[in-house]
């Protein structure tokens, strides 16, 4: 599902049903390697069960993932010469995970609609999108899977149900659409369950439109966003897309896609 990419394009993904987190240096995709799980689904330190998104902590060299199903988000050292994994935040059905310039963590819990921004070694978190439960108004969320947080601690989040994706603002009481809203479906001006997202300096929204299998560029204050990948079908060929989920670029403008059901991992040049 989620993906990271590092300074170095070195790509680390939640491999959710083996229960696992992978990494891939940059340019290699035979040799997969195993960084944290892969002892089946359990609620061990040492075990996953259905991880959905994992970062990089760089100042603690360390993973923080996403791990649904026990429902928890945990830290597991990337040191070989330490085992101090650990449990961040417990009782959270997180679907995707976000850290901002001041380390903060940002969660969104899917199941109770709501996005929240911790503190490292806090477990009480503050509550920053979805603030009047399950609903499409602007100040609730339907299911909220990927997020982005830029510069200002403004928040943008794939409201999934609701077929848009919504920004926060520091300190709002709602949010603004910023792509979709107009109901389900596949013209320019919708989309349909929305996944994975990256916000550029400009504020131009990239979302993973999963159910119309095409990744989608929206400017600010537009109208109808752009297509930029897929939307040729279901299908697997080098240009097609089937469910794409995680979403992120690395360097060159070199952007990254999940292709959840065709079980790899996509990057695209983007001009």
């Amino acid at each position: 599902l989620g993906l990271f990419v590092d300074g170095n394009q070195t790509v680390v993904i939640a491999d959710m049903w083996n229960h696992r987190i992978m990494q891939w240096k940059n340019d290699d995709t035979t040799n997969g390697h195993l960084v944290a799980g892969g002892k089946g689904a359990g609620n061990g330190l040492h075990q996953s069960d259905r991880p959905t998104d994992v970062l990089i902590g760089k100042e603690t060299d360390s993973l923080i993932i996403c791990d649904r199903w026990n429902p928890r988000v945990v830290r597991w050292s990337r040191r070989s010469d330490t085992t101090q994994d650990e449990i961040l935040v417990n009782d959270i059905y997180c679907w995707d995970l976000a850290m901002d310039e001041r380390r903060y963590v940002y969660v969104s819990d899917y199941v109770k609609h709501e996005v929240r921004r911790y503190q490292l070694g806090k477990r009480i978190g503050t509550l920053v999108a979805g603030v009047n439960g399950k609903g499409a108004a602007l100040n609730q969320l339907n299911g909220p899977t990927y997020l982005f947080v830029d510069g200002h601690q403004n928040v943008y989040v794939s409201d999934n149900n609701n077929n848009r994706v919504m920004k926060w603002y520091k300190g709002a009481k709602e949010g603004i659409v910023v792509a979709g809203g107009q109901g389900q479906g596949n013209a320019l001006t919708q989309l349909y369950g929305p996944q994975g997202l990256f916000v550029d300096t400009v504020d131009t929204v990239y979302v993973a439109d999963a159910g119309n299998n095409r990744v989608m560029r929206w400017t600010q204050q537009a109208t109808q966003g752009t297509l930029i990948v897929g939307g040729k079908s279901t299908g697997a060929g080098a240009n097609q897309l089937n469910g794409p989920y995680g979403l992120s670029f690395g360097r060159h403008d070199n952007l990254y896609v999940t292709d959840r059901s065709n079980y790899r991992v996509q990057r695209f040049s983007i001009a």
